[in-house]
């Protein structure tokens, strides 16, 4: 695929094809977007793998506690 004499004019062509059609600033914000959405990914990764002792922050449960509540359907 990028053996030859004209593989890199053809792929320096093409990104300013997609220069001159979307411009630096579109560019630029699609960028930014993927960069904190991958971001976003890896920390979501590193909270998974948290074991689940370390996260919980809630009350022991009280045996014999019975909360009792009313389901309405809309």
């Amino acid at each position: 695929m990028f053996t030859g004499t004209g593989s890199w004019i053809h792929w320096v062509i093409v990104l300013l094809i997609v220069v001159l059609i979307f411009g630096t600033k579109k560019l630029g914000s699609i960028g930014k977007d993927l960069g904190s959405a991958v971001k976003g990914f890896k920390d979501g990764l590193k909270e998974g793998s948290e074991t689940p002792e370390a996260k919980t922050t809630e009350a022991p449960s009280q045996p014999g506690r019975t909360i009792e509540v009313d389901v309405k359907k809309e």
